[in-house]
């Protein structure tokens, strides 16, 4: 007994694989883009793979579900027994036989219900992992405009809820189509057989189920959209204030904040409220009519047996059965609420794995030696059609190996330049070449394998030091990190720590200075031996000490790399080879520190302004 638990409870599931994500991510969209959409077609597409499985669990579901069918004959059996007259002398014995046989089937539902399980939840599992990393495989493909459109709060609902969802929708259909669907047909074959006029009166009274699904079909679906839709905005409203406590904190605007995601959270009660109400008038509405129909049959059994046209012990199964079949309809009636949820988080699923703003480098030409020459031809860029320039007329040219400062007021456009150097976005009009190479052209994972980016807000993730420096690359040497250690100016500051470089941080690095996190992420930098780096305001919200410290680091990292810096303190730029002044889009200015100085023109201004 212990080994066969063992091995229905051992985990038999490996980790998901690269081509399970890939084909649930092809058989959702393969479904999305049809026209002929539907529950099952979605679960035939989505199980794909898994037929065997789903197969032999369907025999054990109606091999469990066979009590129901059977058990009905043997009670009916044992109530002729004893109600025949005069009574069969060996009526005992058929009543211990009848029990026996009944015995059997019931204690039979065990093993079979355990092994039905066994081959449903490991498809049913495997489905649901590979939807979520097919979501995740897609996320990472979108472009970094949907990211910022999507809320992060919207799109956890999605992998996690809406795909809870899908997982029941699933479970629903198969359970519907099988045991209530079987339970359904051999009811009703049984009556037929036994009397044709119970069985046509049991056929006219059940449809009048429907008008009640019909009623609420529409209504049900639209509550649980509206509810989805709410969850999914209050999921993206608490995040965002968990992420923002500090500044709630710092502004005392605590009970602002509060009442902001108070009212939320009752809009979401107050939808989920609704969705109940509605959901159990239509379960309440259901068992009403179900049990209406249920007395009505038994009245008219009853009186075709007064009349002595059927037997007592057939009124009983017939009315078992019709419980059975007055069952069925209400567990197809129940599961609605379920499936509207389900197709629901169908279509919600759908904007991540349908969407078609993806970067694809399909084709493209590959550029892993990456010798850092740039350069910008008239770019414009604008976030859509309605919206005006953030860059126009744009030109600059970078050689290998130089390091270019961009300046400007905010709003100016350094950000934007930034992006289309790293290739978050594309230009609207002119071309951007790297090393000869029109962007559009090139494979940008094969180029990003050669940058680094130290970005203004350090993102740093719950872990320890060493897992933040070598993040995505796991067969570091000692030797190669000490030395990183050093040139990021982290020696003295690991020191202090009583567990070193394996100090665990906290979540998003919340128990370091700023000037701590961001050394940190130029040692995840300079570990890369980039070609190409990137810094976005790395030394703004510094003090002058840390200051200084990020300052060594970054001349210890830009030493031979063609390197980019958005400053905000003029002061830091001073040993920069070339600074570009952005102004309304343009570069207004280029050249050297003392070039743009003795210019007196923006730069020269701006420089006054901070002196």
């Amino acid at each position: 007994m212990k080994k066969l638990k063992d091995k229905l409870f051992e985990k038999r599931k490996p980790p998901i694989s690269q081509y399970e994500i890939y084909r649930q991510e092809e058989n959702f969209i393969d479904y999305y883009v049809d026209s002929d959409k539907g529950p099952i077609k979605l679960m035939l597409k989505l199980y794909s793979g898994h037929y065997k499985d789903l197969a032999l669990a369907g025999v054990f579901l109606l091999i469990k579900s066979s009590p129901g069918w059977l058990v009905p004959i043997f009670s009916s059996a044992i109530i002729a027994v004893i109600s025949d007259t005069p009574l069969a002398p060996n009526g005992i014995m058929q009543i211990i036989l009848y029990f026996l046989s009944a015995l059997f089937l019931i204690i039979l539902n065990i093993p079979t219900h355990l092994t039905y399980i066994h081959f449903f939840s490991k498809s049913k599992r495997s489905v649901e992992a590979g939807l979520r990393g097919a979501m995740v495989r897609k996320l990472q493909q979108l472009s970094i405009s949907f990211q910022s459109a999507m809320q992060s709060g919207k799109i956890q609902s999605k992998i996690m809820r809406d795909v809870e969802n899908i997982e029941g929708l699933s479970t629903q259909i198969f359970e519907l189509f099988l045991s209530t669907g079987i339970n359904l047909i051999i009811s009703l074959g049984v009556i037929l057989i036994s009397n044709w006029i119970v069985f046509l009166f049991f056929i006219a009274v059940s449809p009048i189920a429907l008008i009640i699904s019909r009623l609420f079909k529409n209504k049900l679906h639209n509550n649980f959209r509206e509810l989805r839709q709410t969850v999914e905005k209050t999921s993206s409203n608490v995040m965002d204030m968990i992420e923002l406590i500090p500044v709630t904190r710092a502004h005392a605007v605590e009970k602002t904040e509060t009442a902001k995601i108070t009212n939320q959270l009752e809009q979401v009660a107050q939808k989920g409220y609704k969705v109940d109400i509605v959901s159990n008038l239509f379960a309440a509405s259901n068992w009403v009519v179900f049990t209406i129909c249920q007395m009505i049959c038994l009245s008219f059994t009853a009186i075709m047996a007064y009349k002595g046209f059927i037997t007592v012990a057939q009124v009983v199964l017939y009315q078992t059965y019709f419980s059975q079949i007055i069952g069925a309809l209400n567990t197809i009636f129940a599961v609605l609420p379920a499936i509207s949820r389900g197709v629901d988080s169908v279509n919600s699923i759908g904007e991540i794995l349908s969407s078609t703003d993806i970067e694809s480098n399909k084709g493209k030409t590959k550029l892993y030696d990456l010798k850092g020459e740039y350069e910008f031809k008239n770019v414009g860029f604008k976030y859509n059609e309605n919206s005006k320039y953030v860059l126009k007329d744009f030109s600059l040219k970078v050689n290998q190996g130089e390091t270019v400062a961009f300046v400007g007021e905010s709003g100016a456009g350094k950000s934007t330049v930034l992006n289309m150097i790293i290739g978050f976005i594309k230009a609207t009009e002119g071309e951007v070449l790297i090393d000869g190479l029109n962007v559009n052209n090139i494979d940008l994972r094969s180029y990003r394998s050669n940058i680094a980016v130290v970005p203004q807000n350090t993102i740093l993730f719950s872990g320890t030091i060493r897992d933040n420096i070598t993040y995505g690359m796991p067969n570091v040497s000692e030797e190669l990190l000490n030395k990183v250690i050093k040139e990021a100016n982290l020696e003295s500051f690991l020191k202090t720590l009583p567990e070193g470089i394996d100090t665990y941080i906290g979540e998003h690095g919340g128990r370091l200075s700023g000037g701590q996190r961001q050394r940190i992420s130029i040692a995840r930098a300079i570990i890369r031996n980039p070609k190409v780096i990137i810094f976005d305001e790395a030394t703004s919200a510094l003090d002058s000490v840390s200051e200084k410290e990020i300052q060594d680091a970054i001349e210890n990292l830009t030493s031979n790399r063609t390197t980019f810096i958005v400053a905000h303190r003029l002061s830091t730029i001073r040993n920069a080879d070339k600074i570009a002044f952005i102004k309304n889009g343009r570069c207004s200015e280029y050249g050297t520190y003392k070039e743009l100085m003795d210019l007196k023109g923006d730069f020269y201004n701006l420089k006054k302004l901070q002196s």
